[in-house]
């Protein structure tokens, strides 16, 4: 999804109208790593550094996010399960399913909304971090033109723990229902042990940040991308 003219204009009348992107406080916004209800669900980090930010989603059905923008930064759109259809301004719906992809643009307004019968399982790539970055157009649950959410709630089995080969980093290691395993591998290892379990392979590289271009590998054996041997990545498996 790229943005257009319709989303231009949008985006102009809610500056005009007072909505403001705000910019998380990288060392002070502690509540962003723990678990964040949502009307729709809820969402918890599964890793952040000081470029890379990803959001596990959990919606549950029938429900929907927001129709929102980031202006600033570029998102992906990873399916671990259900059946959804994201929709954007004046565009057809796009219809997702587990292993599916899709990269919005920055400044592209979208919404999510869960089409099937169970939870609706989303991984969120934001580059560069800022979970701030978000202005609302339209809502279900009445939060249209308001900020990021400041609730949260600890999961003590299930915290967010450094990592000490990378600056700054934070991660889970498994979702909070341990059905999903998070973990850093190098793309030796991703191309020399390839797994069933395994769903995505995202590269933490700043070249992706720069270019606003990240090639996510999928588990899929149709999949015959090479990972990058000397590159570390985020892997996403289901959990045994």
């Amino acid at each position: 999804m790229d943005a257009g003219r319709a989303d231009i204009a949008q985006l102009r009348r809610l500056v005009r109208a007072g909505s403001r992107a705000l910019n998380e406080q990288f060392d002070d916004d502690a509540h962003l790593d723990r678990i964040i209800p949502k009307p729709w669900g809820h969402e918890y980090r599964a890793y952040v550094d000081d470029f890379f930010d990803l959001w596990s989603l959990h919606i549950d059905t029938p429900h929907s996010t927001s129709i929102h923008v980031h202006p600033r930064k570029l998102t992906y759109l990873l399916c671990l399960g259900g059946q959804g259809a994201t929709t954007g301004l004046d565009r057809e719906d796009i219809r997702i399913a587990a292993g599916s992809v899709l990269r919005i643009a920055r400044g592209t307004f979208h919404g999510t909304r869960n089409m099937g019968d169970d939870p609706l399982e989303l991984i969120e790539v934001e580059v560069p971090r800022n979970k701030f970055d978000l202005m609302r157009l339209q809502d279900d649950y009445n939060r249209a033109g308001t900020a990021y959410e400041s609730q949260s709630v600890e999961h003590p089995r299930n915290t967010m723990r450094a990592v000490p080969s990378l600056p700054n980093a934070r991660m889970r290691k498994t979702s909070p229902d341990r059905r999903f395993r998070f973990e850093l591998r190098t793309g030796m290892d991703i191309f020399y042990r390839r797994r069933p379990e395994d769903i995505f392979h995202i590269p933490l590289c700043v070249s992706g940040v720069v270019n606003s271009d990240v090639e996510i590998l999928t588990g899929n054996p149709a999949d015959t991308r090479r990972p990058l041997m000397d590159r570390t990545y985020l892997s996403i498996s289901r959990n045994h």
